[in-house]
């Protein structure tokens, strides 16, 4: 029969399975993918007959007693039904490689059984972890394969834990479909006892909190189980000299610019596949790589969860405070180490108190501390604010404890007032206000407080006359402590309360809050903890009442440090473009942006964020991958436009003033042309007509646009 026919046939069948009830194997097909893949926009029958997805289960394994490997392992689509990996029954052909390892008996890391010589000009030839060449494929039944490998495992111990590795990669670019990449480990015992031994730190769920889907080498290699066989102590970059032990180098890489030895003046990199050089000085942890937890979770369900609090050593330690030298004791405050045997002698888990030489108590962020007494600040009714009167506002100042907290202990006590909610940035609240437009800000330390810690303020300014719909007003607070006074690790901390918001009507109309676009859950997955502007502001609720339409840096901008920065005009930082702009980092350069983005911040600060790489991976393992909007967008409001109401001030940018949709969609489309395009379909009587093909469920909705996997 001719191929066109099968194709036709084959369609037909499986569109009309789907019609009499959408399922074939196990799941609905519907079911399996998201907004996120392009499947999603695909005509059902193709989707059906393609069956996007590729799972990788090894079923058996074994090690002969003259080192011949074998492992035994099945191809199949998301529901579970067979694949072949020629692409010749199904579609998409199949690329795997193999990998094998052991974890010696009284060790704790992998050593693989296959290496390669490489060279390089510090370290002139060494050997490293790699993949299989020149095994065999055998198919035992419809998407199960038996490989063979071609290396044998030399010398190897029947005893000891074994792991084979498997990632490959299926094919379906002739389907306008991406490629699927799976990996897949297997743990077994030659001599068929049961697997004690494993290499199990952290798990998968932890990276992906901020890294979205850890992948790396083009996308193929995925997950922390696969990354560990090969990225082992034996492991060494020879153009640096560098190690490429996965707790050495996850370490150095998230510690990037605050490295010792890059602060000094050395750069972190490693010389990787076709000699590409890649620099980590100078990443930022978003969530400060002191933070061990953020990593090492303690609720991830890995087996060695608490290895980093039991197990001390020079290499872990050293990978981040690379200025120690144990040898000499150099910078090591209990002198040399010639091993690791006395290292749990000082640094036991956790110590009586923060910032001592425990594990714990040494990598206490600051404002983490248990020791401080805490702030908390609520709002808790706002009086007299309707259109055209000064609002009255009460609120509270609590410690942890819940005792009241006196304004002479705080550092910094403001009130800000903006709206209507429908959208900020284009009301005045006074000629006085020109420097803060769209809000009012006042100092409430002369407020009147209770020793209880309940206290009121009225604001000197008042709700515009003729206001109205719902305006909101936000708390920020911020106080200094010193804690472990007079000791040794004593530490002068200052920290913010996380700040309030709260919503009232102007003109006796329901009252109704901000629209809700990202949520500070989604952001902490990142930051941890996000704050900002000296610990004042953490709520992202309150950070739009500032950063709003018609914001910009130009208060600052005049006081500009550099003197480049001081030439160019204001920069606009309405708080979408704002964080949109900061996330897509490099890309915007790339892309064709009209400057830099550079906010003049405090002081005349030059806030520089051209080169901010955005963590989480591209389904290639490359970091910056801006296109999955839902890991800071909350209620689908990334694709239901109109996004705000107000035109965007971007005196920097192609167009300004920007209009509303346009204004949060160049943060991260910065090129001439993509301006070029918003500005023609927009019309001075009519507005903008991004509606017409942008829109949840139109032609090139933003979620289809978007979609990659």
């Amino acid at each position: 029969m001719h191929k066109a026919k099968k194709w036709i046939i084959a369609v037909s069948l499986l569109a009309a399975v789907a019609a009499a009830g959408d399922t074939i194997g196990r799941l609905p097909i519907n079911r399996l993918y998201d907004r996120r893949h392009l499947a999603t926009y695909l005509d059902l029958p193709t989707v059906e007959f393609v069956r996007p997805g590729l799972t990788i289960q090894v079923q058996s394994a074994a090690i002969a007693s003259d080192g011949t490997m074998t492992a035994t392992y099945t191809l199949s689509d998301p529901t579970g039904l067979p694949l072949d990996a020629a692409g010749v029954t199904t579609p998409g052909a199949i690329s795997l490689s193999f990998l094998a390892a052991s974890i010696p008996q009284g060790q704790e890391q992998y050593v693989s059984y296959i290496t390669r010589a490489v060279t390089g000009s510090v370290i002139p030839t060494t050997n490293q972890p790699t993949a299989d060449s020149g095994g065999t494929t055998t198919q035992v039944a419809p998407g199960e394969y038996t490989y063979t490998f071609k290396t044998k495992a030399s010398g190897f111990d029947p005893t000891a834990t074994s792991t084979i590795g498997i990632y490959g990669s299926r094919n379906l670019t002739t389907y306008n479909l991406p490629t699927n990449y799976a990996s897949t480990t297997f743990n077994f015992v030659p001599n068929g006892s049961h697997v004690v031994t494993t290499r199990d730190v952290i798990r998968d769920v932890s990276c992906d909190r901020c890294h979205d889907q850890l992948s790396a080498h083009g996308g193929s290699r995925r997950g922390i189980a696969l990354c560990v066989m090969c990225h082992t102590p034996q492991n060494v970059d020879p153009a640096t000299g560098n190690s490429l032990d996965l707790k050495v180098m996850a370490h150095k890489i998230h510690m990037g610019s605050s490295l010792p030895s890059v602060i000094a003046g050395t750069p972190y990199q490693i010389i990787g596949f076709q000699n590409s050089v890649n620099d980590f000085s100078a990443v930022v942890d978003p969530a400060m790589a002191q933070r061990c937890t953020v990593c090492h979770s303690q609720t991830s369900g890995a087996a060695q969860t608490t290895a980093f609090l039991t197990h001390p050593t020079r290499v872990t330690c050293g990978s981040c405070h690379d200025n120690v030298n144990f040898a000499t004791g150099a910078n090591h405050p209990a002198g040399p180490q010639p091993d690791d045997s006395r290292c749990s002698t000082c640094h036991v888990p956790q110590g009586a108190t923060d910032f001592d030489a425990s594990i714990v108590g040494a990598h206490v962020v600051p404002v983490d501390s248990s020791l401080l007494s805490g702030l908390q600040a609520t709002i808790q009714s706002i009086t007299n604010g309707t259109a055209g009167s000064q609002p009255t506002v009460t609120f509270t100042l609590t410690n942890n404890a819940g005792n009241g907290v006196p304004l002479s202990a705080l550092g910094s006590l403001s009130l800000t007032m903006a709206g209507p909610t429908t959208d900020y940035g284009y009301t005045i609240f006074g000629s006085d206000t020109t420097s803060t437009p769209g809000y009012v800000t006042e100092s409430a330390t002369n407020a009147s407080c209770s020793a209880g810690g309940t206290c009121t303020y009225t604001f000197t300014h008042a709700v515009p006359a003729g206001a109205t719909g719902t305006y909101s007003i936000g708390l920020e607070a911020r106080r200094t402590e010193t804690v472990l006074a007079g000791q040794p690790n004593q530490q002068v901390i200052q920290y913010g309360a996380p700040n309030p918001v709260s919503y009232f009507s102007v003109d006796g109309s329901t009252v109704v809050p901000r629209r809700l676009v990202v949520a500070l859950t989604n952001c902490n997955q990142c930051h941890y903890e996000l704050s900002l502007h000296g610990t004042l502001r953490n709520n992202t609720l309150y950070c739009v009442m500032c950063h709003n339409p018609s914001n910009t840096d130009a208060t600052t901008r005049v006081a500009a440090t550099n003197p480049t920065d001081k030439a160019l005009p204001p920069q606009g930082i309405n708080f979408n473009m704002l964080v949109h702009r900061i996330h897509f980092g490099p890309n915007a350069t790339a892309d064709g942006a009209r400057n830099p983005y550079v906010v003049v911040g405090f002081g005349g600060s030059h806030n520089d964020f051209s080169t901010t790489l955005f963590p989480p991976l591209n389904p290639n393992g490359s970091p910056g991958n801006t296109q999955n909007c839902s890991l800071c967008h909350v209620n689908g409001s990334e694709q239901n436009l109109p996004l705000g109401l107000n035109p965007v001030v971007d005196p920097q940018g192609w167009i300004n003033p920007n209009q509303a949709i346009a204004g949060a969609c160049t943060g991260c489309h910065t090129s001439k042309p993509e301006a070029s395009h918003m500005l023609a379909n927009t019309t001075t009587e009519l507005g903008e007509s991004c509606t017409v093909c942008h829109n949840s469920g139109a032609a090139y909705a933003v979620d289809q646009v978007h979609a990659q996997y």
